[in-house]
């Protein structure tokens, strides 16, 4: 590497796949973000600079769904390292965390980026739910932790 080049960077981000006691998923259904928007999601978002990744997701639940998760019960369910589909400078690394408990009541504390929430059944998600967390809650169905998308 010369003294002018820059390193590669990725863009590090988060996933939610919170886990009530029917083993129901909570969704969000995205709106206003230019991204997916119309289409179901988890809570989720970008890692800050100098923040580890259980307690950027705890961060993120807190600012999306209102509740307290303790970064202890987060359990890493599958890292996805993605090209971009939309724009292929960026690459992704996506890091989905499981978590069965939390504190606090959920709710849509960001109306102006989720228009609703909703549970539904992992084996059975409403249309619309993102096509790469598809690709995700069946690669952890089969127990792989490692998966990429969009690769030639």
């Amino acid at each position: 590497m010369t003294a002018h080049s820059e390193r590669f960077k990725a863009i590090p981000s988060v996933y939610l796949i919170l886990l009530n006691d029917a083993g129901e998923v909570l969704l969000l259904k995205r709106q206003n973000t230019g991204y997916k928007d119309g289409e179901w999601g988890l809570p989720a978002g970008h890692v800050d600079g100098k923040e580890e990744l259980k307690v950027a997701m705890a961060r993120e639940a807190k600012e999306e769904v209102g509740i307290d998760l303790d970064p202890e019960y987060l359990s890493l369910s599958h890292v996805m390292h993605r090209n971009h589909e939309e724009r292929e400078e960026d690459e992704r690394m996506d890091f989905f965390f499981t978590s069965r408990k939390w504190t606090g009541e959920i709710s849509n504390c960001e109306e102006h980026k989720c228009s609703e929430l909703m549970w539904a059944p992992m084996d059975n998600l409403p249309d619309g739910v993102i096509d790469y967390y598809i690709e995700v809650f069946d690669k952890i169905r089969q127990g792989e932790v490692y998966s990429s998308r969009g690769w030639n």
